[in-house]
C-alpha cells in the first residue's frame, strides 16, 4: 500500500503527477485542474479543503521541476 500523501508532501506530489500526466505542461495547469489531479492520486489522504494557494503553488513547482527534468 502506498503512503499517505499530504498537502504538505509537494515533492512527491510533483513526481506522482509528472508520473500520471507525463505531457502536460504543469505551468498551463489551472489551480482548480491541479487540486482535482491531486485528491485524485492514490494515496492522497488529507482533507481536500485544506490546500490553499500557497501549497498549490509548492506542488506545481514541484512538478515543474520534474517536467523538466524529463524533457531532458
Amino acid at each position: 500500500m502506498p503512503r499517505e500523501i499530504l498537502w504538505t508532501d509537494a515533492e512527491e506530489i510533483g513526481i506522482q503527477l509528472q508520473e500520471k500526466y507525463p505531457g502536460v505542461d504543469p505551468l498551463a495547469v489551472r489551480f482548480t485542474d491541479l487540486h482535482r489531479y491531486v485528491t485524485e492520486l492514490e494515496g492522497f489522504a488529507d482533507d481536500p479543503s485544506k490546500s490553499n494557494e500557497s501549497k498549490l503553488e509548492a506542488i506545481q513547482m514541484a512538478w515543474h521541476e520534474e517536467f523538466k527534468d524529463a524533457q531532458g
